[in-house]
């Protein structure tokens, strides 16, 4: 006799023996109690968790010489002919090769007969979303209205698949991907019936390959036993498999977060040259920096990471030093790249250059740290602006208070307006502009040109009645009264005529180009200006003086 592998003998015969399915099971065990067995079912979920085998058990349940019962005794006539495939009453029937229209016609014209032995004649059609559009719509009238001695089962993976109409009339099971713990338990109690030793991280690393799917672990389990005997150690569960070693994968990540460009690429040269699919490796990879991410993002074990506990610290220490921001940004570089790697016809270099552009991110970091490490420079800002701005006070004179009768009030401010002369004229143009508005004309062709200790300079330009109204004995006096109380001594007024058009323009004009280096210099240096280019790592462009 042929040997009967794993996935098969061990194929569940009962609701209790489905592992992972508890809601279904559960909700059709009470449909069959309650007599509320509906006469359409739709079963669909991923490939291997037990959608088949669930419909097999609903048969036997639905015609067991004891039911109908949730718990079919497995030893009549009936449970024996529908475990063996070969009962009169139930057909199985693929929809992958039974797909026309011409199939479903003569599944019409069949099920107007009764039973030959049980209570119900069972249709079980796997993959029924393989049907044709003709073949669905010969099947909408009778799957509405069969007979009640008729019961359909269907089965699909791409349940979307399926026209809403066909939809509509069944009764819908979602099954699940059956958690790596759930199948790691059960492997470890099929092993010790079989007497095969397998550590439990061997076992993790079969059930990981199989990605949610009974059959396939169980599938994966017969190539290993079939390659070791009655012992096998994890190298060997590695081999057998070809499958990555985790260990590989966390060396590889910690190169990519740390921007050890040489190492990540020796660790991927290193599993070029073993064998394995690059195209795989970089699937793990993607996979494993969203475990991270998620690890990251969350405390404790993650439900959403279906990971063992021991990898779960891991990754916990992986990520301990790193930003959420910097594993987001790989993960999200990794996943962009998906297309670019898996149409590839050089894999290798593709990941070459991937990893080499990871790898050269430093750490990001996030909008909250931005924001606190400005809120230290503005709080560093109230220590370090005052004496700023007593350095600017030095070139700027300060007008404390000009009331209505145009008293000014002031400290001795000569050493402030010896450098900047212009300043000091547009105020005391403005204090004019309120005190005596019929000289402004004259002035707007002055200049201020020297400030002495007892004495101030005026130099006007142009016309010849401007300089006859500004030195006229009562403007004299005016002005002479200004300064005065602006400078806060008695100042002697001189009234000049400019000599050339813009007399002294190049020696202010060489001051005012030395004040704007000077006030370049001091905002360069200035801790707000440092502590801002420090944080979003940037340089200056230009530093304008207004």
């Amino acid at each position: 006799m042929s040997y009967l592998v794993l996935a098969r003998k061990y194929r569940p015969q009962t609701f209790e023996e489905v592992v992972g399915q508890n809601h279904v099971t559960q909700t059709l065990e009470n449909a069959i109690r309650s007599d509320r067995v509906a006469h359409a079912l739709l079963f669909a979920g991923p490939r291997g968790v037990g959608k088949t085998s669930v419909a097999r058990i609903m048969a036997k349940a639905m015609n067991c010489d004891r039911g109908p019962t949730p718990s079919p005794c497995n030893v009549c006539q009936s449970c024996k002919e529908i475990t063996e495939g070969v009962a009169l009453d139930v057909f199985e029937i693929d929809g992958a090769s039974n797909r026309g229209i011409d199939e479903i016609r003569e599944l019409r014209n069949n099920i107007k007969y009764m039973p030959g032995r049980g209570r119900f004649k069972i249709y079980i059609i796997d993959e029924v979303h393989m049907l044709t559009a003709p073949a669905f719509n010969a099947l909408l009238k009778t799957l509405e209205e069969p007979p009640s001695h008729v019961l359909f089962f269907f089965a699909t993976t791409e349940a979307h698949k399926i026209p809403i109409t066909i939809l509509s009339r069944c009764q819908r099971h979602n099954f699940r991907r059956v958690s790596l713990e759930e199948i790691v338990k059960y492997l470890e109690r099929l092993c010790r019936d079989l007497s095969f030793k397998i550590s439990k991280d061997g076992l993790r690393l079969l059930t990981r390959e199989a990605g949610g799917s009974m059959r396939d672990a169980l599938s994966l389990l017969d190539q290993v036993m079939a390659y070791s005997g009655s012992e096998v150690s994890d190298i060997e569960v590695l081999d057998s498999l070809g499958a990555i070693d985790r260990k590989a994968l966390f060396d590889l990540s910690a190169a990519l977060l740390a921007g050890d460009v040489p190492m990540a690429l020796n660790l991927l040269d290193e599993l070029y040259n073993y064998g394995h699919d690059l195209k795989r490796v970089y699937m793990q990879m993607l996979e494993h920096f969203r475990h991270l991410l998620v690890v990251k993002m969350g405390d404790g074990g993650h439900p959403l990471v279906d990971a063992p506990a021991h990898e779960m610290s891991l990754m916990k220490q992986q990520v301990k030093d790193v930003s959420l921001e910097s594993v987001n940004q790989i993960f999200a570089m990794l996943f962009e790249a998906e297309v670019g790697i898996r149409l590839s016809a050089q894999p290798k270099l593709a990941l070459e250059a991937l990893f080499i552009k990871l790898a050269q991110f430093k750490n990001v970091f996030s909008l909250d740290q931005i924001i606190d490490k400005l809120d230290r420079v503005a709080k560093g800002l109230g220590e370090s602006y005052a004496p700023f701005e007593q350095k600017e006070s030095v070139q700027t004179p300060k007008q404390e208070s000009v009331g209505i009768s145009g008293k000014i009030e002031h400290g001795d401010v000569t050493p402030r307006y010896s450098e900047n002369l212009e300043q000091t004229w547009q105020q005391l143009l403005s204090i004019f502009n309120e005190r005596c508005q019929s000289l402004v004309p004259s002035f707007e062709k002055a200049m201020l040109t020297r400030v002495g200790e007892d004495f101030l300079e005026i130099t006007v330009r142009g016309n010849s009645f401007f300089l006859a109204r500004l030195r006229d004995e009562k403007s004299i006096a005016t002005i002479q009264e200004v300064c005065s109380q602006f400078f806060n001594r008695n100042m002697t007024i001189k009234i000049e005529e400019a000599k050339d058009r813009i007399p002294r323009n190049n020696q202010l004009k060489d001051k005012e180009t030395d004040r704007t280096k000077r006030q370049k210099r001091e905002a360069l240096s200035h801790p707000v200006v440092t502590d801002a280019l420090e944080v979003f790592q940037g340089r200056v462009v230009d530093v304008k003086i207004l």
